[in-house]
């Protein structure tokens, strides 16, 4: 069976029932609803959202806008978003000033917030920051907390140092240490930021072109220097930092610095003889030592052939009588050069010499790379007369003469059937920069051209 509860006798009261006002409120005989027609629906005017209708202002029912909101309706939606890029929970970029050349306080005192505490406390915080931009791989973003806590931590041992010299304070000693396992740690850790960038960078180029790639090996290179340089004043601090040692061994063997990266990697296996990071650096220091010492090698032995084969060639010019000239502007022959063969160190080897045949009256030109001293210059007209070019037929072997401007700037003739050597060394003629020039002119113009060669050197003769 269901239970009947009784109301209390109060219950009246407790709900505060007003009979005056409800009996008020219901009227006996309500008037019906009046049914509006479409015109007098039409005449009706509604509130718009400004507060503007039939009746503007005092019979608006359109609710205000927040204070907030009111004063940024009339802005474009550029400058709302420019506002709020100087709050700092809504920055995409940083702004240091608040749109009126004055400073963003809001953010100014953000950064105020990361310099509260200690020194080793605000290190700390920066140290725990780069920690985590490290994991990350942000390395730039790492450097910078990592510097930050290691100015703090200088600044404030500066301080400190004054501070007993001038009131002959005694510091802290834990402190002291604190603040300088913190520095070494800042420090071992921007090492590390660096040697991975360097490392990055060291990829990348292999990939770019060269002007770009130049840019990049230096900034490479350089982050290598500030390894080092961090490592250093790592181990200034504590000596028996083993990440000290290994970072500066590899940012040496980085730079091709072999003796240091040695010395930095057994220093390090001194200290922890068991490390299998500075265990593997050594072998790859040992086979960048072998590889380096052994292009050392080949380069030495190529100048010191070099000059051999210089003072074998000197030798071998002198023994024949043959002058040679060098010009402050001598042409790009590439490697067609005066050489001895088959023995280059032989002064009795045979001599091979650059040739260049000059047609002058048609500005053409043949170029012999390798001219045996002993072959004769009709051998070679042989395969190369008569020309492509030579459409009157006047070059051919019977009809053409050959000429070499002598020393004191005049012409020679040149018998076709003489050898080269026998030529150079008659003490007329001289090679300039490397390359015999012979003319090679028609018989039937060669007297024209002999006296315009003529007028051109100032009336030098020809000799037979």
């Amino acid at each position: 069976m269901s239970r009947i509860e009784e109301l209390p006798d109060d219950f009246d009261d407790s709900l505060q029932i007003d009979p005056a006002s409800s009996s008020s409120s219901v009227q006996a005989n309500p008037k019906p609803t009046k049914v509006l027609s479409s015109n007098e629906t039409q005449s009706i005017s509604l509130p718009t959202p400004n507060g503007s209708g039939s009746q503007q202002g005092k019979d608006s029912t359109t609710p205000a806008l927040p204070p907030p909101m009111d004063s940024i309706k009339s802005r474009t939606p550029a400058e709302v978003l420019a506002n709020l890029n100087r709050t700092p929970l809504f920055m995409t970029s940083l702004d240091d000033t608040d749109g009126a050349a004055g400073e963003n306080n809001e953010l100014e005192a953000l950064k105020a917030l990361a310099y509260e505490g200690t020194p080793a406390e605000v290190a700390e915080n920066f140290r725990e920051q780069g920690n985590e931009c490290f994991r990350a791989k942000k390395w730039t973003d790492a450097v910078e907390f990592y510097t930050k806590g290691i100015v703090v931590l200088q600044e404030a041992k500066k301080k400190k140092q004054s501070k007993q010299v001038a009131e002959g304070e005694r510091v802290s000693e834990s402190e002291v240490e604190q603040e300088r396992g913190l520095e070494e740690a800042c420090l071992v850790n921007r090492a590390a930021c660096n040697l991975e960038m360097s490392a990055y960078i060291k990829r990348r180029i292999r990939l770019i072109a060269f002007p770009e790639s130049q840019h990049l090996t230096q900034i490479y290179v350089e982050n290598y220097r500030r390894t080092t340089t961090d490592c250093a004043a790592v181990l200034l601090l504590n000596p028996s930092n083993v990440k000290a040692w290994y970072r500066s061994a590899r940012a040496c063997l980085a730079l091709d610095k072999i003796p240091a990266a040695l010395d930095a990697c057994s220093r390090g296996l001194e200290i922890d003889p068991e490390s299998n990071a500075l265990k593997g650096l050594s072998e790859k220091i040992m086979e960048r030592k072998a590889f380096v010492e052994g292009k050392e090698r080949q380069t030495k032995e190529r100048e010191e052939r070099q000059k051999a084969e210089e003072r074998a060639l000197r030798l071998a010019l002198k023994a024949r009588n043959i002058s040679t000239r060098t010009t402050a502007k001598p042409p790009e022959t590439e490697d067609a050069t005066i050489h001895l063969s088959p023995d280059s160190l032989s002064p009795t080897s045979i001599l091979n010499l650059p040739v260049l045949l000059l047609y002058p009256l048609q500005a053409q030109t043949d170029f012999i790379k390798s001219y045996p001293e002993t072959t004769s210059l009709a051998e070679h007209l042989s395969y190369i007369l008569p020309p492509p070019w030579d459409d009157d037929h006047e070059y051919g072997m019977e009809n053409v003469e050959c000429y070499m401007e002598t020393k004191t700037g005049g012409l020679v003739k040149v018998g076709k059937k003489m050898a080269l050597a026998k030529i150079l060394g008659s003490g007329k003629v001289e090679i300039v920069d490397g390359v015999v020039r012979l003319f090679v002119v028609p018989k039937t113009r060669a007297e024209g051209w002999i006296e315009v060669f003529k007028q051109k050197k100032g009336g030098i003769g020809a000799g037979s």
